[in-house]
């Protein structure tokens, strides 16, 4: 395996995930499959393909997107409306890491 344990547990610890050894063997199976994707797609020969810029392209009358307009910005006051608990201006929330 390319991963080990102690990596997945580590990066288990990052996002505050707690994993039993089942589950920690299952990510490390799954995430050890898609380092051999990786290694796969690595091998797949590119020359002469010019790297794409980006994935939109010009597509006339079909496109779908909207255009891309300025809208004034929402504001304080309007945003903080529906909060639960706002104050001073911010929106409140309950501490959720404790490290």
């Amino acid at each position: 395996m390319k991963i080990t344990e102690k990596e997945v547990r580590y990066v288990a610890g990052l996002a505050n995930l707690t994993l039993s050894d089942t589950e920690t063997a299952k990510l490390q199976a799954d995430l050890d499959g898609i380092l051999q994707h990786m290694d796969r797609l690595n091998e797949v020969d590119t020359t002469g393909v010019e790297p794409m810029s980006q994935v939109l392209f010009e597509a006339g009358e079909t496109a779908t997107l909207r255009a891309d307009l300025p809208v004034p910005p929402l504001g304080n006051q309007a945003a903080l409306a529906n909060a639960p608990q706002p104050g001073a201006g911010y929106f409140k929330v309950p501490i959720v890491i404790e490290r």
